[in-house]
């Protein structure tokens, strides 16, 4: 039953990001495709899955314990507050503080997971905003200027 009931609900988060991609509107085309092709195709894909889980749950479905659930929902808020503070903290930051926090729940200790947040914090943005040209936000102090 489990299986059902998150697929019903995921199958909601899916027609709002469908929903949302399609009232998106771009003032510019810089793909052949556009901004809105891969969350829509991603929205799908998982609808897709959904759907088949509800057809066909697993017989043998037990829900984790609580801690498990406690750590996905606090990996869950991290994520949104990485989502909601990208533009305001800026790219290298904002990532650096969630691989951080992310790194801490999932056992890593104080060194480890500060050395590899701030890696993957500069390396992430010297990947995509050098390499691949896309552009990405440094913080308020860059709107500013």
């Amino acid at each position: 039953m489990s299986d059902r009931i998150f697929a019903v609900l995921w199958i909601g988060v899916c027609v709002v990001i469908l929903y949302q991609m399609w009232a998106l509107a771009v003032p510019f085309a810089y793909e052949p495709v556009g901004p809105k092709a891969f969350p829509m195709l991603m929205a799908f894909l998982m609808a897709a899955c959904c759907v088949v889980l509800v057809i066909k749950p697993d017989a043998d479905v037990h829900w984790p314990e609580a801690s498990l659930l406690i750590k996905g929902a606090l990996l869950v808020a991290v994520l949104l507050g990485y989502a909601s503070l990208f533009a305001w903290l800026g790219f290298p930051l904002a990532t650096v503080a969630m691989a951080l926090m992310v790194s801490r729940l999932f056992g890593g200790s104080w060194l480890s997971s500060a050395v590899m947040a701030v890696i993957i914090g500069l390396l992430g943005y010297l990947v995509f905003d050098r390499l691949l040209e896309v552009s990405l936000p440094l913080g308020l102090t860059r709107l500013e200027s």
